[in-house]
C-alpha cells in the first residue's frame, strides 16, 4: 500500500481523514506538529492515531523554530496583512508542511495530506510550501475531493463516522465559532462570527488574556532588549525566542493587549471575518518599531515600509519557500544589524505605550534636533535647500498659473 503523511491534530476533521485515507488504500503516518496549541495529553493523541490504524505517529516540537525562523523575521519586517493582522496562523503553515515533508522523506511516503478546506487560505499555504520543497509529493486535500464531501457534507456525518469507527472526539454539532491556536496567537472564525454585524469581541471566549475592561487599573512597565532586530531579553533576563513570546503573552495578556476584529480578503477571493488575539507579538511589534525609530536611516525605513505590505501578502498567501522571499529575508537581516538596544513599554488596558528607548547605535542627535537656539544645525542652510526644492514649482507656476 502507498504511504501518506497526515498533518494530524487529533480533532474531528483529521480523525475522520485518518480513517478515510485508510479506506482509500493508504498506510498513514500521523504527524502532530507542536506549535504551542493547547493539549491536555499529547501522548494520548499519538496513541489514538495508532489505535485507529496509523502505521506510526509522532510529535515534533517546532515551537522554537516557529518563533526564531518565521515569526521574528516577519516582526523585523513589521509585516501586517492589510495593515492589522500579525499573520500568526499564516506563518505557521509552511513550517507544518516542512516538518511533515521531512517525515515523508524519512518513511518513504509518496503523499502528504492535510485537513484544510477548499475555501480557506490554509490549503494554499500547505500546498505551496509542500510543492516548493518536494515537487514530486502528492498532495491530498480531502475537503477538495467531491467523494469525501459527498460522504461528509456536514459535522453530523463526521461525528457519526467517528461513532461508527469508535474514534473518540470532543466535538458537538453546534459551535458558536471555531478557533486555531499556537504560541503566537489564537484565531477565531466561522459559526456566529460569519455575521460581520455580531460583536465578535463580546462573543469570543478569549484564551490568552483578559479584556481591556478587566485589566488592572495601573500601568505595567516592561523593558525589552533587542539585538539586530531580534528580541532577546525581558527586564534584563535573557530568553530564547519561545520564552520571549510566552513571557510577553503573559505580561501583555494580563493587560488586555492584542485583540482585533477584522474582515479580511482571502487569497481565494472571498472576504472573511476573523477575530484574533496576539498579546505578546503586539507588544513586541510596538517595541521593535520604537527602536527602529532611533537606529535606522530614513530612506532604509521608507523602503522597508513600501515593501512590508508585499511581504505580509506573500506570507498570507503561502509564498514562503520562494526565491523572492529568500531575497527579502536576506535584505531585512542586513537592514536590522544596527537595531540593538532597549525599549521600555507601558501596558495599560489594551494600550501599548513607549515610555523610553535607548541604543548604542542611535542616530538621534539632540544638538541637531533641538528647537532651542544654537546647536550644530545652521538654520540659514535651509534657505538654499528650499529654493532648490521649490524650483520646479516656481517654473510651473509661471507657465501654468493655478487658481486660488
Amino acid at each position: 500500500m502507498p504511504s501518506c503523511v497526515l498533518a494530524y491534530s487529533g480533532g474531528l476533521d483529521t480523525s475522520v481523514i485518518l480513517g478515510w485515507l485508510q479506506d482509500e488504500g493508504y498506510d498513514i503516518h500521523a504527524v502532530y506538529v507542536d506549535l504551542g496549541q493547547p493539549c491536555e495529553d499529547r501522548e494520548a493523541i499519538l496513541q489514538k492515531a495508532r489505535d485507529h490504524g496509523a502505521l506510526s505517529s509522532q510529535l515534533i516540537d517546532a515551537r522554537e523554530e516557529l518563533c526564531r525562523e518565521y515569526a521574528f523575521p516577519v516582526l523585523q519586517w513589521q509585516a501586517k496583512y492589510e495593515g492589522i493582522y500579525l499573520l500568526g496562523t499564516s506563518i505557521a503553515r509552511p513550517l507544518i508542511s516542512k516538518v511533515c515533508l521531512q517525515v515523508a522523506r524519512e518513511v518513504g511516503a509518496v503523499a502528504y495530506a492535510h485537513g484544510a478546506t477548499g475555501k480557506g487560505n490554509d490549503q494554499c499555504r500547505f500546498q505551496l510550501a509542500a510543492e516548493a520543497l518536494d515537487p514530486n509529493i502528492k498532495i491530498i486535500a480531502p475537503w477538495r475531493d467531491e467523494k469525501f464531501r459527498s460522504a461528509f457534507p456536514g459535522r453530523t456525518e463526521l461525528i457519526d463516522y467517528c461513532d461508527i469507527k469508535k474514534i473518540p472526539v470532543k466535538a458537538s454539532i453546534a459551535k458558536p465559532y471555531s478557533s486555531d491556536e499556537n504560541c503566537l496567537h489564537i484565531s477565531y472564525e466561522a459559526g456566529e462570527l460569519e455575521d460581520p454585524n455580531v460583536n465578535g469581541l463580546a462573543l469570543v471566549d478569549f484564551g490568552m488574556g483578559v479584556s481591556p475592561q478587566d485589566a488592572p487599573d495601573a500601568v505595567e512597565e516592561v523593558t525589552i532588549r533587542f539585538e539586530s532586530g531580534v528580541p532577546v531579553a525581558i527586564d534584563g533576563v535573557a530568553k530564547s525566542p519561545l520564552e520571549m513570546v510566552e513571557s510577553m503573552n503573559q505580561i501583555a495578556g494580563r493587560n488586555g493587549v492584542g485583540r482585533i476584529d477584522i474582515v479580511e480578503n482571502r487569497f481565494v477571493g472571498m472576504k472573511s471575518r476573523g477575530v484574533y488575539e496576539a498579546p505578546g507579538m503586539t507588544a513586541l511589534y510596538q517595541a521593535h518599531l520604537a527602536l527602529e525609530q532611533l537606529t535606522l536611516d530614513r530612506d532604509v525605513v521608507h523602503l522597508r515600509d513600501r515593501l512590508a505590505p508585499e511581504v505580509a501578502e506573500m506570507v498570507y498567501y503561502g509564498f514562503w519557500f520562494v526565491p523572492k522571499m529568500d531575497a527579502l529575508l536576506a535584505f531585512i537581516r542586513e537592514v536590522q544589524e544596527p537595531v540593538t538596544g532597549e525599549v521600555k513599554l507601558g501596558l495599560y488596558k489594551g494600550n501599548v505605550m513607549v515610555i523610553g528607548r535607548t541604543s548604542p547605535n542611535s542616530l538621534y542627535d539632540a544638538e541637531v534636533a533641538s528647537m532651542e537656539g544654537g546647536g550644530s544645525y545652521d538654520q540659514t542652510d535651509a534657505e538654499g535647500f528650499l529654493r532648490l526644492q521649490g524650483l520646479p514649482s516656481r517654473v510651473l507656476g509661471k507657465v501654468r498659473p493655478r487658481e486660488y
